[in-house]
């Protein structure tokens, strides 16, 4: 085909990729160099990216900074945060920034084309033209600022959003593996050190540093652009030359990573991370890690795949079997598999729940076992399963958690970096041929056993053990360094530093001129709600989707009546099901079909209110699988046997998840506090909320840390335990059933004629669940938990109205409003959390306040209620209200996957949110005032309808204790 690029760009070339129905093109700015991939497509959801090589010398996080700087004001809008105030005076349906160990990212997405446009123009003008304020720096960044600013008598303390969010993130014993993992295996390039900044080094950024860094990188030669939709590509390019391009010139040199330096010999290190005081033992972290060939490479990519597949996709598996099945660890490490986003790939195996002088232990047993596998060899069924997963990864058209452009964009961002070919890493079909060819050689896996792991010694053993006194020498390190930065001012500099938190908080504060920006209006606004009708429903629900040749299937089942000892089994339930064995066939064999002829299998349970009432609550179960058009029949089997006749008797396999399970959700805290505080907080006001809380939130985290303690020695324990689930299981497999089915509409006949007769035979065409009425657990007004963490997560809830109240709507606004032009400036720019916010959530009438990686309890607390007071004092206008709206309007609309809409479609109708309810809804949104929203802000807020709730440390928990808190703790 012929290329129409812009008269400043050429058109390099194009390729037409069958298998995902797009067309990827290739153009190159002549001026700079700069290269812009366009992934032509018929999808109205415009995705627009520019990435530019960022690769830092230090752990300073100076990419990770200026990311988060660059954003704060620039040439042509030089308000003090463009970036947060166009997520609210736009329809995106994505907006963000991203730091890698390599690349730093401006994604955006929106399926209106004034957005689009408005969106560009100011993306473009953050990356190429940012002012780059030394105010913004100290705030996003890093600062010195007494703990009372105006007062140099009083202890100096570090500042700055990154600091926080850093501090949060590496209090996670699992992201500390990973950089240190990085650091040894790449003892000489970007990787050795921590691109988003180390807590101890982050201070030591300079704003003089900052600013090289940015005249260096960000610049157009050093920058990648990529568009996804049904925008033409020489469109873009006119709007990107003109409004950027044409006044660059070239740079003289490319950046780029040079390849890691090998080792001669195995190197083994010992690494410590910070744990609550206690018992200590089976807390210590083992990982093995490999430094393989340049990512570049596709064949040697996919390889690389295919090898880390075939050893660990599953529990059949032959290295991920003798990680789950060993005594040395309780299972095996979530650091388990091949990363390929550097220019050099990992591969990482390891294992958690161990003990320190178990190291030589764990590293004989991986060895030993590649060495097995390499003798014995892999049966072809198991590799021709792995280059299924790989096929059907190429075609499933995603996008419910992200656009499914952007996922398209990211999976070639590593080639556009690191030179490779981007054409060949988004059109894998040919090289996975090759690979597929290659397979059936049975000398193949083993080869690649040997040649990338047995006989390559640039790997590293690496243990993490736990350390209950890290945590305060830290603390007591970072204190005596601030003490000495103290004791060293002169008098001048502590009033420099009175003077610079007097100004920063004087820019927090100011007013900026909004009209400066861009924006679309509720003009803009679709008027109706997307309508997905079914094609056909009776006792299976059909629905007509373009899914690439993949197939959706799920089983619905109402939930009987049950106790409250059932409801607190029932999460467990749901996570075993799919992965024990099933009639004749025991777990292992089991994940082998789910390998060889799936996607994916999962069994989950969903809860929902009715409109009228938060305290009335029914729910389901839901056996769900997807599997390409071919295999549909079998996928049917496979969840059919699941449910008939599930192996609750594999006692050894059910204490191996239990102990994974638990301590997954663990390890999952300090990466969602916020949700969690929030669930505490809610659960005081409503039983559907105290439902989530107690079935999904740190009850339940806890509740699964005491059944693996209290099983361990107790095999009488665990029997018992079991037979209650499988009388639970016996409980709902006596209710009826309804299928959905997702498929392209040549395909629907025939595969429902498969779920007819191979499906679950007990099927209704209408389901009634049951009202849940058992007694379950409901906090404390105000609740703190104690958990391993260096930061806080804050909320305070209230209780509101339902969904069908004229208030709800001017609530659900509220929300935006408060965010937007209060919670925002003054829990995360001037209280230093990464974020902070308030919503409403109007299916159970609650409205929420939270706060996330928060160094601030109180001053948080205080400033929730102070947002309130300023609505009523203040008041809005209704300029704030319709920013808003829009917000709110525009995460309605996000788009999903094709199948992704359906399936949202049959909850919406089985849970009563009809088209009608949704439009009456919308209309009831865009129809709210500054008024309402004054009106709700001062009717249900009192402080007898506050609960509070904080995830922190043992520490502030204690204070809180003192406070008239509840305190709970995991152990």
């Amino acid at each position: 085909m012929t290329l129409n690029a812009h008269t400043a760009f050429d058109a390099i070339e194009s390729r037409t990729i069958d298998s995902l129905n797009v067309t990827l093109e290739h153009y190159r700015h002549r001026n700079t160099g700069a290269d812009h991939f366009h992934i032509s497509s018929d999808n109205p959801e415009n995705v627009f990216m520019v990435a530019l090589r960022t690769m830092p010398k230090d752990s300073s996080g100076v990419a990770h900074i200026l990311e988060h700087t660059a954003l704060c004001g620039s040439e042509q809008f030089p308000v003090r945060d463009p970036f947060f105030m166009m997520t609210r005076r736009s329809l995106n349906t994505f907006m963000n920034a991203m730091t890698s160990s390599d690349w730093t990212a401006y994604p955006f997405a929106s399926e209106n084309d004034q957005d689009y446009e408005n969106l560009l123009s100011v993306y473009l003008d953050a990356v190429f033209f940012s002012n780059l304020n030394e105010l913004d720096f100290l705030q996003e960044g890093h600062r010195l600022e007494f703990t009372e600013p105006d007062n140099p008598a009083s202890p100096l303390a570090f500042k700055g959003v990154v600091f926080n969010e850093m501090k949060g993130a590496m209090s996670s014993p699992v992201s500390q593996l990973y950089q240190a993992a990085k650091h040894y295996l790449f003892p000489n390039n970007t990787y050795h050190f921590n691109s988003g900044g180390d807590p101890e080094a982050i201070p030591d950024l300079t704003y003089e540093d900052l600013k090289a860094f940015y005249k260096t990188h960000y610049h157009p030669s050093n920058a990648t652009f990529f568009t996804f939709g049904n925008r033409p590509a020489v469109d873009v390019q006119k709007r990107v030359h003109e409004q950027a391009l044409h006044r660059f010139e070239a740079l003289d040199h490319k950046l780029s990573v040079p390849l890691g330096r090998r080792y001669n010999s195995v190197l083994r290190v010992e690494n410590a991370y910070a744990a609550e005081p206690g018992d200590l033992s089976g807390k210590t972290h083992h990982v093995m890690g490999w430094l393989l060939g340049e990512s570049t490479d596709l064949l040697g990519q996919l390889e690389a795949h295919l090898l880390s597949d075939v050893l660990l996709d599953n529990s059949s598996s032959p290295l991920r079997k003798a990680l789950e099945q060993t005594d040395i660890g309780s299972n095996p490490s979530p650091m388990c598999g091949l990363e390929d986003s550097n220019r050099e790939m990992m591969f990482l195996c390891g294992l958690e729940g161990s003990e320190p002088e178990k190291a030589a232990d764990f590293e004989r047993l991986v060895i030993e076992t590649l060495e097995q596998v390499e003798q014995t060899g892999v049966p072809y069924e198991d590799v021709e399963a792995m280059l299924h997963q790989l096929e059907l990864s190429q075609r499933e058209i995603t996008g419910d958690s992200a656009p499914y452009g952007l996922q398209l964009i990211f999976s070639v961002i590593g080639a556009a970096t690191h030179g490779g070919s981007v054409m060949e890493s988004l059109d894998i079909d040919p090289t996975l041929a090759i690979l597929r060819e290659r397979s059936q050689d049975p000398a193949y896996i083993p080869g690649l056993i040997r040649k990338l792991l047995l006989d390559n010694v640039h790997r590293v053993r690496l243990t993490l053990r736990p350390d209950a006194e890290l945590h305060q020498r830290q603390l007591d390190n970072e204190a005596a360094r601030l003490a000495r930065i103290q004791a060293g001012l002169t008098d001048e500099e502590k009033q420099r530093l009175v003077e610079q938190a007097s100004k920063l908080k004087a820019r927090q504060e100011q007013e900026d001129d909004v009209g400066l920006l861009p924006k679309v209006t509720l003009a803009d606004v679709k008027p109706d709600v997307k309508r997905i009708a079914p094609a056909a429903s009776d006792d299976i629900t059909r629905y007509t989707a373009g899914t690439n040749g993949i197939a959706y299937e799920q089983w619905f089942v109402p939930l009987p009546a049950l106790t409250a000892d059932e409801l607190a089994l029932l999460p467990v339930y749901t996570a075993l099901l799919t992965e024990i064995g099933a009639g004749d066939k025991d777990y292992l064999a089991m994940q082998q079909w789910q390998a060889a002829r799936t996607g994916s299998v999962s069994f989950y349970s969903q809860f929902r209110n009715p409109l009228e009432s938060a305290d009335e609550v029914a729910g389901y179960v839901v056996l769900s699988g997807r599997a390409l058009v071919r295999h549909v029949d079998e996928l049917t089997q496979i969840l059919t046997q699941h449910w008939s006749a599930p192996r609750f008797d594999e006692s050894a396999r059910v204490f191996d998840l239990l102990k994974q399970l638990s301590a997954r959700r663990q390890q999952s805290v300090t990466g969602q506090g916020h949700v969690l505080a929030m669930q505490t907080s809610s659960a005081f006001h409503t039983r559907a909320s105290a439902l989530t809380y107690d079935m999904g939130g740190l009850p339940a985290i806890r509740r699964v840390k005491g059944w693996v303690d209290a099983f361990a020695d107790d095999q009488a324990a665990l029997n018992e335990w079991l037979a209650a689930i499988s009388s639970l299981h016996q409980k709902i497999q006596q209710q009826r059933s309804h299928a959905v089915l997702i498929a392209e509409p040549g395909e629907l006949d025939t595969l429902t004629g498969v779920l007819r007769e191979q499906g679950l035979q007990n099927r209704e065409s209408s389901l009634e669940p049951t009202t849940q009425k058992a007694d379950w657990l409901m906090p404390k007004q105000n609740t703190a938990w104690s958990v391993n963490t260096q930061v806080n997560f804050c909320s305070a809830a209230y209780r509101t109205v339902m969904p069908g109240h004229e208030d709800s709507a001017p609530l659900t606004v509220l929300g935006g409003v408060l965010r937007d032009n209060f919670l925002h400036r003054t829990i995360r720019e001037q209280g230093g959390a990464y974020g902070g916010g308030a919503s409403h959530d109007s299916n159970t009438g609650t409205f929420r306040f939270y706060s996330y990686r928060d160094p601030r309890i109180e001053g948080t607390l205080d400033d929730f209620r102070a947002s309130l007071d300023w609505v009523t004092g203040q008041g809005v206008n209704q300029e704030q209200v319709e920013s808003s709206i829009l917000g709110v309007i525009s995460s309605m609309d996000k788009p999903g996957s094709p199948a992704g809409e359906a399936k949202q479609a049959f909850q919406n109708r089985l849970f009563g949110r009809s088209d009608e309810f949704r439009k009456a809804y919308r209309e009831a949104l865009l129809g709210v005032t500054a008024a309402d929203v004054k009106r709700v802000a001062g009717t249900y807020f009192d402080e007898s309808n506050a609960s509070k709730a904080v995830v922190t440390d043992r520490k502030h928990a204690d204070e809180l204790a003192g406070k008239g808190f509840e305190v709970e703790s995991l152990s």
